[in-house]
């Protein structure tokens, strides 16, 4: 079979989206299928709608039998105005091309109309960044394949109904392109339901969720790497792993944290992952600096070490639809901590293997810290369940052969194309 995978970024580049699909690609290649990956230059995020971040060369190349095409991302004098005032136009697929955040690239919407490969099925991934979908659905449509999403959807605060993320992840755009799909796979109940309520039928929804390969992520060197970071074995250090900004909640955790420490709380914080613009400026200004370490992106022997290292794992993001790193956590025994938010407060089992904490409670973020410092016992014990969960209930061959059985009734023409 000759599957097509579009998404915003492929590895090298960071991201739970892109971790899956590079897995996703080479289970795929495994079971025969020739996969060919459509995606951006960008290594970093800002390199989709700025010329300083990081890039690839574009172009087609093969790696471990994937073919890989990189496209370059269109970048203008005031392109964000542009495309803003664009998207004003009252069409769907129109806004899927202009929404702000697209890597956008015209070579790309013109190969998918030009490409004359085989294609028997398009799989495509991940929300916000429609300019990839649209092009896979374009391919889909053409080939008169079917057409997958993984759109993993963020539902922001449950609280607030002005939520800004969902708002987005719900937007006009989102629906066209879900309601396009003929199959569309969801990671929790949650996310399933609204997928629902957004008007996908229930025939065409798979609960799939993600997993974790302990082997991807554990076996660091404790000693190390808190050596490296200057803390005591007998010192607590808190781990936060992500895009380090506002909406994946690393500002709330160091607000909270200097509660927490203005309340005599002495644990330390390690912060890791690419830091984005609004973090920087947030950072500039935040005392005390000393509690903090920036260890940047990480390396997957560094990704190794930090878990190893940390003794918790706070992710109090408003921006997940699963949390795979809260996976790679519990792979390595840790408690987590997060916000009661979207996919992530379906996951989160509060009490047994981790603390959710209502979104934007800096007073509840703060306690919940401070226990995990105080007590080593109760860490330990959330830690365990944690890691339990992993060994049984969220195993990659069991999630992507879900994939497996989907694929097997496009072959047996159990999916209806194009409706």
């Amino acid at each position: 079979m000759h599957v097509a995978h579009f998404i915003q970024r492929y590895p090298p580049a960071l991201g739970g989206s892109e971790a899956y699909f590079a897995r996703l690609s080479r289970w795929r290649r495994d079971q025969g299928d020739a996969v060919s990956i459509w995606t951006s230059t960008a290594v970093d995020l800002s390199a989709f709608w700025a010329e300083g971040g990081r890039r690839m060369r574009p172009g087609i190349s093969r790696d471990e039998q994937l073919t890989i095409r990189r496209y370059e991302p269109s970048n203008w004098f005031a392109r964000r105005q542009t495309l803003k005032l664009l998207s004003f136009f009252p069409h769907a697929a129109w806004q899927c091309a202009t929404m702000t955040c697209n890597p956008l690239s015209i070579r790309m919407g013109l190969d998918v109309l030009r490409d004359e490969g085989p294609c028997d099925l398009v799989h495509a991934s991940a929300f916000p960044y429609t300019w990839p979908l649209l092009c896979g659905l374009r391919l889909a449509r053409r080939k008169k394949a079917p057409f997958l999403l993984t759109p993993f959807l963020h539902l922001g605060d449950p609280d607030d109904p002005r939520d800004r993320t969902r708002q987005v992840y719900t937007s006009r755009p989102m629906r066209y392109l879900l309601q396009a799909a003929d199959t569309v796979f969801a990671q929790t109940e949650v996310e399933r339901d609204a997928i629902h309520d957004l008007g996908v039928p229930a025939d065409r929804l798979v609960l799939q969720g993600l997993g974790v390969d302990s082997g991807d992520c554990t076996g660091g060197d404790r000693v190390r790497v808190r050596e490296s970071w200057q803390v005591d074995e007998r010192d607590c250090v808190i781990g936060h792993l992500a895009n380090l900004s506002h909406p994946k909640g690393t500002i709330d955790l160091l607000r909270a944290a200097k509660i927490a420490w203005e309340d005599v709380a002495r644990f330390r914080i390690v912060l890791a992952g690419p830091a984005m613009p609004d973090f920087n400026r947030f950072w500039r200004s935040f005392e005390p600096k000393e509690r903090v370490q920036l260890l940047g992106p990480l390396s997957e022997d560094q990704k190794r070490d930090f878990f190893a290292g940390i003794d918790a794992f706070c992710l109090p993001s408003r921006s997940d639809s699963f949390g795979l790193v809260l996976l790679e956590a519990w792979a390595n025994g840790k408690p987590v901590i997060a916000y009661r938010s979207g996919g992530v407060g379906d996951l989160i089992q509060h009490g047994d293997d981790g603390l959710l904490i209502r979104c934007g409670d800096f007073t509840g973020l703060a306690s919940a810290l401070s226990e995990m410092e105080r007590n080593g016992e109760r860490r330990s014990a959330l830690g365990a369940v944690g890691k339990k969960r992993t060994e049984w209930e969220f195993r990659w061959e069991d999630k992507l052969r879900v994939v497996d059985e989907v694929m097997a009734r496009v072959v047996k023409g159990e999916v209806k194309v194009g409706v």
